[in-house]
């Protein structure tokens, strides 16, 4: 079996599809493409990729839908999932992010610069894999990075792998202030463009998903865990 990384495309647009497949193809990766989402969820299934790049606009299913619907299975939970898209506007931002994204990708955007974003996350991945197990307990919260998987009062709360990252860097040191340039050179790659807007609609899920209690916001600095 091979160990190089699989990506699967879906876009409903073949001259898209074919730019991209070409270069990863280049790159070394295992590529596999769909059409629409519906077809994405069935490619998934059988060929369980390592990274979903995935259109927003499509038939059939939408990309928001098939990343939820995605998100939903235990298989992909950890999958890394990635909108490649011309809808720029700030909602569909955040409700990407809300249905489980790692990154957001708005179009054109020039091949080069995409590979090496995608080779960013899944290197990320790969220094994961390779790490020591490393376990932070305090408070009610067991968060454990070897396995990437959060307890609280022994119940598994589910996050998505930025949440995950950044809950991890954030309780790491409690109480020390994080700035946002800090969070984003610790969680994000310099090659991959963010906003603050990136940072705050993560917070906000982590606090939905853990509570208003673990995050605080220090105004006109950062963020900073306490315990």
């Amino acid at each position: 079996m091979s160990s190089r990384p699989k990506i699967l495309i879906v876009d409903d647009e073949p001259d898209i599809l074919e730019l991209i497949e070409y270069n990863l193809k280049k790159e070394g990766y295992q590529v596999y493409t769909a059409n629409n989402g519906k077809e994405a969820i069935d490619e998934a299934r059988k060929v369980q990729p390592d990274l979903i790049i995935l259109d927003i606009m499509m038939p059939k299913t939408d990309g928001i839908e098939a990343c939820r619907l995605l998100r939903a299975m235990p298989e992909f939970k950890n999958t890394f999932m990635v909108f490649l898209t011309a809808r720029s506007e700030e909602y569909s931002e955040i409700a990407g992010f809300n249905v489980g994204a790692d990154d957001y990708i708005a179009k054109p955007i020039k091949p080069r610069a995409l590979v090496s974003r995608i080779n960013a996350i899944l290197r990320r991945n790969s220094q994961n894999e390779e790490a020591e197990e490393d376990k932070i307990e305090i408070a009610d919260l067991v968060i454990d990075r070897d396995s990437f998987l959060v307890y609280q009062n022994g119940e598994k709360i589910s996050l998505a792998k930025k949440e995950f990252e950044l809950l991890y860097l954030l309780a790491s040191k409690p109480g020390k202030v994080y700035t946002r340039d800090a969070i984003l050179s610790s969680i994000w790659e310099d090659s991959v463009v963010v906003t603050n807007r990136t940072i705050d609609v993560h917070i906000r899920k982590l606090r939905e998903k853990l509570g208003d209690e673990y995050v605080t916001t220090v105004k006109g600095v950062g963020y900073k865990f306490e315990a």
